[in-house]
């Protein structure tokens, strides 16, 4: 996609410095049909720098950084979060504040946080997969917050080295304990492929720091099974197992693409995976460039694996009360929704409508996997609907 000359507004980042589907087998639904489906039931950060959203644009099944540079962006400033030092680092992240947010993490605990919404990216992304969709949310909902995360051995969290097991469990609990540091409640949860089963496994794990009602979006992923990859599709194991035997450090980026190339993975992949090299030579030695791997490919195919390994339909077909499970598929996803998937989850409706929760099931039109990037005006049309009844909800608690 082909970014227009404006200007996108700016957010601070603040970053943690140590520890703490394709084509279906069944029917699809009408074009752009939105799916009704049951109604089932440690910190410590001395710096600042600005983070302008990524612009790389690809096609592959794996998460692609968001190329949402077309959307109509104003240019004006999003609010930001303070520097914070009272806690070990657990993860990088990025707060995107409307410009009628006053909240920071250090203020009176009196006070209470905005309404905040988690944005969780997928296997090989980073935060700034959701740069750009964060900034146009926050612009048209001023009264909302923000929350974009590096998932552990991604982006800039990375850098702080993670225990094993390195799985979509310890993933979501390291997002919750991140909440626990800001003092943060959210009212919405919106998790990309692997970020999906992340948001799940965060309401499985926790009574609090969720907030009761919580509405949970879980983008082109099921809770079970992961079905990526067809005949002649890049598929992201093999794509991070051949990751994993090229050299730690490359003397250019293209080097990178051509190996990836001749490997049969596409064009698009492979100047996407590009962008995680950072240059690692010394300063001032322009004759020795050399490029280095943004995230832990060792921990990334320990949670890939657990990605296709882990189970999450009992917090579906059993879902809490006060919590609301949205499913979005794309309708060109290259992960595969089987009719399984979906006739179990129009059969938890009526048991999370006893239960006072919740279950509902979209489809995006004109989109592959990627969703935020294929399809962002889609996309935002869809997911607006939920922060305008949390608004609405909250200004009647009010």
């Amino acid at each position: 996609m082909a970014a227009p000359p404006r200007a996108a507004p700016l957010a601070f980042s603040a970053e943690a410095r140590t520890s703490a589907l394709g084509a279906a087998s069944f029917s699809a639904p009408r074009r752009g049909a939105r799916v009704r489906a049951a109604r089932p039931r440690e910190e410590n950060f001395n710096n600042h720098r600005l983070l302008m959203s990524s612009n790389t644009n690809s096609r592959s099944l794996v998460c692609s950084p968001c190329n949402c540079a077309q959307m109509a962006l104003a240019d004006r400033r999003i609010v930001n979060q303070p520097d914070v030092d009272k806690h070990a680092g657990v993860l990088a992240y990025e707060l995107v504040q409307g410009n009628l947010v006053q909240w920071n993490s250090f203020m009176d605990k009196s006070i209470p946080d905005p309404p905040t919404a988690v944005l969780l990216h997928g296997i090989l992304g980073s935060r700034k997969n959701w740069g750009s969709f964060a900034k146009r949310l926050a612009q048209e909902f001023p009264m909302w917050q923000f929350l974009l995360v590096d998932l552990r051995c991604h982006g800039n969290s990375a850098s702080t080295k993670k225990r094993g097991p390195h799985t979509v469990a310890s993933t979501a609990l390291d997002v919750l304990k991140l909440l626990v540091q800001l003092r943060l409640t959210p009212r919405v949860l919106v998790g990309h492929s692997f970020g999906g089963k992340v948001a799940l496994s965060m309401v499985e794990q926790a009574a609090k720091p969720l907030a009761r009602p919580v509405r949970v979006w879980v983008l082109d992923a099921t809770p079970g099974k992961v079905r990526a990859g067809g005949d002649g599709e890049d598929h992201p194991a093999e794509l991070i197992e051949f990751l994993r035997r090229m050299p730690t450090q490359v003397s250019s980026k293209q080097e990178v693409v051509d190996a990836l190339v001749k490997e049969q993975f596409s064009m698009d992949v492979a100047r996407w995976v590009a962008t995680n090299l950072h240059r690692s030579s010394p300063l001032g030695q322009r004759s020795s460039t050399s490029f280095s791997w943004a995230f832990d490919l060792n921990g990334i195919s320990e949670m890939y694996k657990s990605y296709e390994d882990t189970n999450l339909w009992r917090i579906v077909e059993t879902v809490p009360r006060g919590v609301h499970i949205n499913f979005l598929k794309a309708e060109r996803s290259l992960h595969r929704w089987a009719l399984e998937d979906l006739q179990r989850i129009h059969t938890a409706e009526e048991l999370a409508a006893d239960e006072g929760g919740g279950v509902e099931m979209h489809v995006l039109e004109d989109a592959g996997h990627w969703v935020h990037a294929d399809n962002p005006d889609g996309l935002f049309r869809i997911l607006s609907s939920t922060f305008r009844i949390e608004t609405t909800i909250r200004g009647m608690q009010d």
